[in-house]
């Protein structure tokens, strides 16, 4: 089984998730930008975070093999923050980035006049800059979060077919999936999708443009449960054909809009055998 999960914030796992991962099956993953968790006070620290998302995070994930790829964004939640706002003139500098395959997170958290705003203006980057969008829906009120993101998607001029819109559930999936934008489930342990509630959407919708990711980030997740569900879709039925092109078709040829997607020579490398760490160290 071969696993692509198209969004994950590896910058908040180890190493050991990485090798779990390998042995899993997971090849490549898509790092969506996002919250830390609590609020950063400049936007001078996006700068840091940015290049660490196209420049370290890439190079840690190459020593187990995995190809890590990255979207770029002022995130909903700190949309709502003055301080962060000049990162929405920071971000061409980073768009233009071979490793960086999307806008993203963009979207809604509190559906706020301020994230109406900084939604639509990187909509407009991801048309500038001929790159794909991915969407977070909010987590309260989705519904109608759904249908304000379907609206200002529509108003962008952005073609659907290059938005994905996370974070669905069985509330929000017809919905999007009549919009034409792909739709992103996000599987865990507690909240959001599981395994078999995404077998069972599957079942009724079926294969096409449908993505499923762990979003695995800081706080109770798992970054195996894309396997989980590739493992449930079996146990129900579909095929290895069906499973490859859930886990791993469809975020190629989602994130593959950009022209950035190498996929190429993916192999596992071992433990550096000068240090006898877990990971290669750069410099000198």
């Amino acid at each position: 089984m071969r696993i692509f999960d198209p969004h994950i914030h590896m910058t908040s796992r180890t190493t050991d998730d990485y090798e779990r991962m390998a042995a899993a099956g997971v090849r490549a993953v898509v790092e969506p930008s996002f919250w830390l968790g609590q609020p950063r006070t400049s936007a001078a620290s996006f700068t840091d975070y940015f290049d660490s998302l196209i420049g370290w995070e890439p190079f840690r994930a190459g020593q187990f093999g995995v190809r890590h790829f990255a979207t770029v964004a002022l995130n909903p939640k700190e949309a709502n923050d003055p301080r962060c706002r000049p990162v929405l003139d920071l971000l061409p500098r980073y768009l233009d980035k071979d490793a960086v395959v999307a806008v993203g997170e963009i979207g809604y958290d509190s559906m706020t006049p301020e994230e109406d705003e900084a939604f639509a203006a990187q909509l407009a980057l991801a048309v500038a800059y001929d790159l794909p969008a991915l969407v977070h829906t909010p987590h309260r009120d989705k519904a109608r979060g759904c249908e304000r993101t379907l609206a200002v998607v529509a108003e962008s001029g952005i073609e659907a077919g290059r938005v994905v819109v996370d974070h669905l559930n069985e509330v929000t999936v017809k919905l999007v999936r009549d919009s034409g934008c792909w739709l992103g489930f996000s599987i865990y342990p507690d909240t959001k999708m599981t395994p078999s509630r995404m077998v069972e959407l599957l079942r009724e919708y079926g294969t096409d443009r449908m993505l499923v990711n762990s979003a695995a980030d800081w706080g109770r997740s798992d970054p195996l449960l894309t396997r989980a569900t590739g493992e449930a879709m079996l146990s129900a039925g579909f095929s290895d054909d069906d499973v490859d092109k859930v886990l791993w078709r469809n975020p190629v040829e989602f994130y593959g809009q950009s022209g950035r997607l190498d996929l190429t020579d993916l192999e596992v490398t071992a433990v550096d055998p000068q240090t006898g760490n877990s990971i290669l160290r750069g410099g000198s």
